[in-house]
C-alpha cells in the first residue's frame, strides 16, 4: 500500500511545540538521573545529547520570540503594499 502525504509513516520527524519540548526536557532530565550506574554509557550519551538539542531548540525559540516582539513595532509603521487584483477567467 502507498501512503499519503503527512502520514506517520513517511518517516519525517515528529513537530512539538514549545510545552511539549519542556515535558519533553524534564522527562529526560529525570531519566537521567534515575538511570542506574551499570547503564550503558551509550544510552547515558544519548539522553544527554537529545537533552543538549532540545535546550538549544528552546533557547533558540526564546531568542526567536523576544526578536519578534522586538520588532513588531517597525512592522506597523511600514505601510501595506496594495493587493494586485487577481484576474478572473470565463
Amino acid at each position: 500500500m502507498r501512503s499519503f502525504h503527512g502520514q506517520m509513516s513517511d518517516n519525517q520527524p515528529i513537530r512539538r511545540n514549545t510545552a511539549e519540548k519542556e515535558k519533553q526536557l524534564r522527562d529526560l532530565k529525570e531519566t537521567l538521573a534515575t538511570m542506574k550506574s551499570h547503564t550503558s554509557p551509550a544510552l547515558k550519551e544519548s539522553i544527554q545529547r537529545r537533552i543538549r538539542e532540545l535546550e538549544s531548540e528552546l533557547r533558540a525559540a526564546a531568542r526567536d520570540k523576544a526578536t519578534r516582539a522586538a520588532n513588531k513595532g517597525t512592522e506597523a509603521q511600514r505601510p501595506r503594499r496594495p493587493r494586485r487584483e487577481t484576474i478572473r477567467s470565463m
